[in-house]
């Protein structure tokens, strides 16, 4: 039997102590634990509990940001330009997908188009804030919209609504002026933070879109509006449960912008170059205000609103027509024989007497090398009247260097060549104009190997709009208008108001440096060109518009060097290698008003034949459109005069067609003169000549 081993206390006292002070232990302990929880709840529940409130209250409801209605941009007669538009979308929350990629197979059944644009999808969702819906695909038929919401319960984290996008209702008319809006990039953010700025919390939303290029990017910030926000509740895991109305923020819509531009002209210059290249602008000589601005070809901005597909903008990247560049305002071409009224005032600055006539035989021999006249039989002796209306080479050759390259420079400043002009967009080249300086400057800044020394042959080539000289289409435009004018150096103007705020055109114009006399003359001979039966725009310019009439000048310019002998090459030829055509004129001649001046670039033939009539085309739209102008457009014609009694009408009368014959014939008819049909020149013909006008 084996004995079970026992604890004997020696003392019953001992042991009694022993339990009193484990249990005095334990309900110290207990004790303490009571009162350090009963504080602790009395700081959450009592004296925190407005600040835990507001937590969860915070946890319980998100604010998520709304896009403004981004601001519309309309022409100068309220015609929208750039509004927004309703659009259908569907959308996936990457937080309340189980699977994305799962999620969007079953979408791509819905949507098959969307399986082309997989990975990029699965990129801008990984990249969303969370909770954040981010468009899948914008502008959905009532179709797709209706089957995506059919199925929106078995897609979890997907859903479709409408919201508002940016539209262009006239496409590719005023798609480089306007330029156009797309997504945000890292740039955008890059930039904001590089300039020390916080960058706006909008700027993440994958809904958000920003100027790009034109109007849209300048004025992004009067456009852009302020964000609003819906205040959603939601459960434990984000997902939205119910929306509260009285905590959301509606968005403050973005500031209209009016412009200058009339829609229809602006239409009808785009339409008339048809497949041809070049820039068109037109602009109020009294003013300023430009009312055409087009680049051809163009392009449609509405493509890159939800992002251009690659393949798209890759072909207009690289079709040789270029119509992603701004023509109007960026690309510069030579000027040719339009640049000849600014040397024409550089020679009357200059003292050189208008009436002086200069032989033209065909070219001019200067030191070592021919410089050809576009006439190659030439035309006969010419004073300053004449070579402007005949665009006559040799004049300008002979005279240049009496006024010099400097006098011409100075001119052509004057008149608004050289600079850029304060219209609100950027992206304007100030193109070249060549002086002494210039090309002092140029050699040094190009290590050219050059010594800087201006050689008189070189101002030959400037004198007829050549050589280093290079303009843009708005340059000519105001050009143009200031000698339209006559008086002061308009500055074109491109905005009129921001907001509802008007901005008006500069209070007073600086005056022209120039005599009335001296743009008289230079005027007169512009006149010609457009009026005289003989003139190089004659049958181009005549607008069949009662009365009025233009006053302009043609230019055809090399874009290449010709080498000796070598043919400009007929109207087949390959398109980078014809000439440039231009046309400036403004209208009516007798009372200015408008200005216009067109290039074409790598024309078939040349300014008169090709420059001139689509120029014609845009001031009968600009004219048509002015009140005043239609009423004398559609004033009674004056009675023809009856003739005194008593005239002896074997003296005069009329023939059997009824043609004023006899003695007072010479009183009603211009002598009969033909206009000499463009010839061909043959032999060298060196670089910086003009061969047709």
């Amino acid at each position: 039997m084996s004995s079970e081993p026992h604890i004997f206390f020696a003392d019953t006292n001992e042991r009694q102590g022993s339990f009193l002070r484990r249990t005095f232990v334990m309900g110290a302990l207990t004790t303490l634990g009571g009162v350090a929880l009963t504080g602790r709840l009395a700081q959450l529940q009592v004296f925190q509990a407005g600040e835990y409130a507001t937590l969860a209250t915070n946890n319980q409801f998100n604010f998520r940001l709304v896009p403004p209605p981004r601001g519309r941009i309309l022409d100068r007669n309220g015609v929208v330009i750039a509004g927004n538009r309703p659009s259908f979308r569907v959308l996936v929350v990457r937080d309340e997908t189980k699977d994305l990629d799962q999620t969007l197979d079953l979408l791509g059944r819905l949507l098959p188009d969307t399986l082309d644009r997989r990975r990029s999808i699965i990129r801008e969702v990984n990249a969303a804030p969370r909770f954040s819906p981010v468009p899948v695909k914008s502008d959905l038929s009532w179709e797709e919209f209706a089957r995506v919401n059919l199925y929106a319960n078995e897609l979890p984290g997907v859903m479709a609504d409408m919201n508002e996008a940016r539209y262009y209702p006239f496409g590719g008319s005023f798609a480089h002026v306007i330029g156009y809006v797309a997504k945000p990039n890292d740039r955008d953010i890059k930039a904001i933070q590089d300039r020390g700025e916080k960058v706006p919390e909008i700027l993440y939303n994958p809904g958000f879109r920003i100027g790009r290029q034109g109007v849209e990017k300048a004025f992004d910030a009067d456009l852009r509006g302020e964000a609003g926000g819906n205040r959603v509740e939601v459960d434990a895991r984000g997902r939205v449960v119910a929306e509260d109305i009285g905590g959301s923020r509606p968005a403050v819509p973005g500031k209209d912008i009016v412009l200058t531009l009339d829609a229809d002209v602006q239409n009808r210059a785009l339409e008339v170059y048809g497949e041809e290249s070049g820039g068109c602008v037109v602009m109020d000589v009294r003013n300023g205000d430009i009312l055409c601005m087009v680049s051809a070809p163009s392009f449609d901005p509405n493509l890159f609103v939800g992002g251009v597909p690659s393949s798209v903008y890759n072909a207009l990247r690289d079709y040789e027509r270029l119509p992603l560049l701004d023509k109007a305002i960026y690309g510069t071409f030579p000027p040719g024989s339009t640049f000849k009224m600014t040397s024409a005032l550089a020679f009357l600055n200059a003292g050189i007497d208008p009436t002086e006539r200069v032989v033209c035989t065909g070219g001019y021999r200067y030191g070592a090398r021919t410089f050809r006249c576009w006439r190659a039989g030439g035309h006969g002796a010419m004073d300053m009247h004449n070579a402007i209306k005949n665009s006559c080479d040799t004049y300008f050759y002979h005279l240049c260097n009496r006024a010099g390259v400097d006098r011409i420079a100075q001119a052509a400043k004057a008149l608004g060549f050289g600079q850029v002009y304060e219209i609100g967009i950027a992206g304007q080249s100030d193109g070249t104009v060549p002086s002494t300086k210039w090309k002092r400057d140029y050699t040094e800044a190009t290590s050219w190997d050059d010594d800087g020394t201006w050689y008189p042959g070189e101002t030959l080539s400037v004198a007829i709009g050549q050589g280093a000289l290079e303009v843009n289409a708005l340059q000519l435009a105001v050009m143009t208008s200031r000698l339209a004018n006559g008086r002061k150096a308009v500055q074109p103007r491109l905005v009129k108001s921001v907001g509802g705020e008007e901005r008006e055109a500069a209070a007073a114009f600086p005056d022209l440096p120039f005599s009335k006399e001296h743009l008289d003359i230079v005027r007169g001979g512009m006149a010609a060109v457009a009026n005289d039966v003989t003139g190089t725009a004659y049958r181009a310019s005549q607008l069949g518009l009662g009365d009025i009439q233009m006053a302009g000048k043609t230019g055809t310019a090399q874009s290449r060097d010709y080498k000796p002998g070598e043919s400009r090459g007929p109207r087949n030829a390959q398109w980078t290698r014809r000439d440039h055509a231009l046309f400036v004129a403004f209208a009516p001649h007798d009372a200015p008003r408008y200005a216009i001046a067109l290039i074409i670039q790598h024309a078939p033939a040349g300014g008169a034949a090709d420059a001139a009539p689509k120029a014609r085309e845009i001031m009968k739209t600009v004219l048509l459109k002015d009140p005043d102008m239609r009423a004398r457009i559609e004033r009674p014609l004056p009675p023809e005069p009856v003739a005194p009694a008593g005239v002896d009408e074997g003296e005069g009368g009329t023939g059997p067609g009824g043609e004023v014959t006899g003695p007072a014939a010479a009183e009603v008819a211009p002598p009969p003169v033909t206009r000499p049909a463009p010839t061909a020149t043959s032999g060298p013909r060196p670089y910086l000549s003009e061969p047709r006008r």
